[in-house]
């Protein structure tokens, strides 16, 4: 079976919304994922607590476990290469999502959410974020079907993001960060009644006989609205894996269910893990080449080598970019234990 990225994107026969798979397998999936998440939601509301890194590890080590089904029900369905498309497709944005974790972590502190209060506050945000990550997946999509040259774009962006990932330190992405939420911030205080203080896990409560938002609408939105920031750069990156909506979305669903267990098994670590930063950088700027590669060998531009694709330029393989995937976190996260080992020694 061909490669996905191997079909010309500008194909008059294929309509953005092209089912890859059989319609049964694609709406049984989408209705597993919705119930998970239902219930994933469910259990964070009915009980609010810290859970400890055993509880978490487990729930973690659930999530990649589904994927890993998932995979496998992908492989019996649409073959090997479709596998093989979302184990990297999921093992990118999980890479990314790890990275997301440190403002997620900065959000919480700054609105002093308690912390038995943090699971519901992270789900809730996870779900925001799913569902505009489904608006930009669909017109992501629409645009490679209609438009090869987008391909440029997203490889440029993502060489561009690559630079800044590995250049910038994690104190001024935490700044950018920070400016873009006290906007935010400011003018929902501005338009909105919101209070001062908690009330459980409510968004409504009553202080001096007023009825008021609790700051829990301001996490909740700071969260859902941080991590579509973040989509603007694992969305391109997903598309440089492959062009099929469904697996672009399962891989960004799945990435993101065992989120909310990593933030409290990898929180107090994530600081100290200096070289994810490189790693992720590494990855942004593989798939990077990767779509300019395949850019020039579909190309339809015309003031490049006359609108004719550009043959000799090789294709990267759906295999490939799983291997230089899984070797460079790999790297990325043993050179940061081993450093944090060192300095604890030192």
């Amino acid at each position: 079976m061909r490669e996905r990225l191997s079909e010309p994107p500008s194909d008059p026969e294929r309509h953005p919304l092209h089912l890859d798979f059989p319609l049964w397998f694609e709406l049984t999936s989408y209705a597993v994922l919705v119930l998970i998440l239902a219930a994933d939601l469910t259990l964070a509301y009915l009980r609010p607590h810290v859970p400890s890194a055993k509880e978490s590890g487990l729930w973690v080590g659930f999530y990649v476990g589904l994927a890993l089904l998932f995979a496998l029900a992908l492989w019996a369905v649409g073959g090997p290469e479709h596998a093989g498309q979302f184990i990297a497709g999921w093992l990118t944005e999980y890479s990314l999502s790890v990275d997301n974790l440190f403002v997620f972590v900065l959000i919480m502190a700054r609105f002093a959410v308690p912390p038995k209060y943090q699971q519901e506050a992270l789900m809730v945000g996870i779900i925001v974020a799913l569902v505009f990550r489904g608006v930009f997946i669909v017109l992501g999509a629409s645009l490679i079907a209609n438009f090869s040259w987008i391909f440029y774009l997203f490889g440029a962006f993502l060489l561009y993001t690559a630079i800044r990932q590995a250049t910038e330190s994690e104190q001024k992405e935490a700044e950018q960060e920070e400016s873009k939420d006290s906007a935010l911030v400011a003018w929902l205080r501005h338009h909105l009644r919101i209070g001062g203080v908690y009330d459980g896990n409510r968004l409504h409560t009553v202080v001096a006989d007023r009825r008021v938002f609790t700051p829990m609408v301001l996490v909740f939105i700071s969260l859902g609205t941080t991590d579509l920031l973040f989509a603007l750069d694992s969305i391109p990156a997903i598309f440089g894996i492959t062009t099929s909506p469904f697996l672009v979305f399962s891989a960004n669903v799945f990435a993101l269910m065992g989120l909310r267990q990593l933030f409290f098994l990898l929180g107090h670590l994530l600081e100290k893990l200096e070289y994810l930063k490189y790693g992720i950088a590494v990855i942004l700027a593989f798939i990077g080449v990767k779509l300019v590669l395949h850019a020039m060998h579909e190309n339809e531009v015309p003031f490049i080598n006359g609108g004719h694709g550009i043959h000799w330029a090789p294709e990267i393989s759906t295999w490939t970019s799983l291997g230089v995937i899984i070797v460079t976190m790999a790297a990325a996260t043993v050179a940061s234990l081993a450093r944090l080992r060192a300095r604890e020694r030192g």
